[in-house]
């Protein structure tokens, strides 16, 4: 057998370094296509991920001519008020008017016993007559002593009393006529009548009640609320504004006449029907507040009004020639004032600073800041920021909200 048979193969050392540099070739290889293949993936998938530019609600400015506006508390007075009082003492016999109910001048409300006042009309009359007897007995005596006196069978003295006597006598039956009228109007007094036509209270006093004994009882009040008051305060620099814009013709009259018209907003924020008038503005001004008090005329045909009702007098101030009218929720308030979101054409939001006027039924007014064509974002703020790129739809206001003007 060869010796070379039997020996064991050993690679040289050559052989060897070859091997090694094929497994570095064949590792950096495939870090390379793995490296290679990682970089295309990831713009890929970034790509796929990226969220598409948030949905905002947005309006267009509509700049236009609107009255300023001011909301200011008050409460309804009745146009005249009169309070029912016993102007006789007596027991309260009988009530005459259904209580709520509407009046006249002159209807008889109550009745009061009227024995006492019969009684002293009748001693009255008695003092009436006994004067007038006393009258008619001067009256003889003057005469018999006159033609006495001119024979000189009486002293002149006597002729002079009886002339003093005839004049005492007529003093006195005046005073027991004017002691008959006023029992008259003491009996009168029975009969408590309405002092004014108007709407009718509760009744104070009941049946079976003493009234008038020192002092006049009061027993029911009635308050005119055909037409109602209502007292309101605003500064002097407003209230100056508000003539001088008055005068210019740029405020609306009250049915065509002189006086400003007002409008009132009930206790559920409804606007009531029927406009009024403003009457006066005082003649001062409070030094302490710097507040002038005014008082308008509000007609209550339908008797829905009632005094002491709260309410709000809407009273316009002067006119803004470009102002826009947006929701109360588009306006941002913070350290630097009220600003806006507006959205350009290329979607990019940005802020902008603007001067409002008074609010009004849930919107505010813009005066200054913007133009019009621009889109003032309205809803949607949660999701957006200054510089964010997003995507505007038209706003739609909820069913019962004003619409933006």
């Amino acid at each position: 057998m060869p010796a070379h048979a039997c020996t064991p193969h050993h690679p040289t050392a050559q052989g060897r370094l070859t091997t090694r540099w094929g497994l570095v070739a064949l590792g950096l290889l495939s870090l390379t296509l793995a490296a290679c293949g990682g970089s295309g993936a990831a713009p890929l998938a970034g790509a796929a991920a990226a969220p598409p530019a948030p949905e905002v609600g947005v309006l267009q400015v509509q700049p236009a001519q609107a009255a300023l506006e001011l909301d200011l508390p008050g409460r309804l007075e009745a146009s005249r008020v009169a309070q029912v009082r016993a102007r006789t003492s007596g027991i309260v016999q009988q009530r005459l008017f259904t209580e709520g109910s509407q009046v006249r001048a002159g209807q008889v409300l109550f009745r009061i016993d009227p024995a006492s006042a019969d009684a002293a009309l009748a001693s009255a009359r008695a003092q009436q007559s006994r004067a007038e007897a006393q009258l008619s007995q001067a009256r003889s005596v003057l005469e018999r002593n006159r033609p006495l006196a001119a024979e000189q069978a009486i002293s002149q003295q006597e002729l002079v009393n009886a002339e003093i006597g005839l004049k005492l006598a007529q003093a006195e039956l005046e005073q027991a006529q004017a002691a008959v009228q006023t029992a008259r109007i003491q009996r009168s007094h029975a009969d408590v009548t309405a002092p004014i036509a108007g709407r009718v209270g509760r009744a104070l006093v009941s049946e079976g009640a003493l009234v008038g004994q020192g002092d006049a009882t009061p027993m029911a009040l009635i308050q005119q609320t055909d037409q109602l008051y209502v007292n309101f305060t605003r500064s002097a620099n407003e209230v100056l504004q508000m003539q001088q814009a008055l005068r210019a013709g740029q405020l609306q009259r009250a049915g065509g006449g002189a006086a400003l018209a007002v409008s009132l907003l009930l206790p559920d924020g409804s606007l009531y029907a029927h406009p009024g008038r403003l009457l006066f503005t005082d003649l001062n001004v409070d030094p302490s507040t710097g507040q002038v008090t005014l008082r308008a005329a509000i007609p209550n045909p339908d008797g829905l009004l009632l005094p002491g009702l709260y309410v709000r007098v809407r009273l316009a101030q002067t006119q803004a020639q470009a102002a826009v009218r947006l929701p109360s929720q588009a306006i941002q308030r913070g350290p630097q004032g009220d600003q806006v979101l507006l959205v350009d054409a290329a979607g990019v939001v940005s802020a902008r600073p603007v001067k409002l006027g008074p609010p009004h039924d849930g919107q505010v007014l813009v005066l200054a800041g913007l133009n019009a064509g621009e889109q003032v974002v309205v809803d949607g703020f949660q999701r957006i920021g200054v510089g964010a790129t997003v995507r505007p739809v038209p706003w739609q206001a909820p069913a019962g909200a004003a619409p933006n003007r």
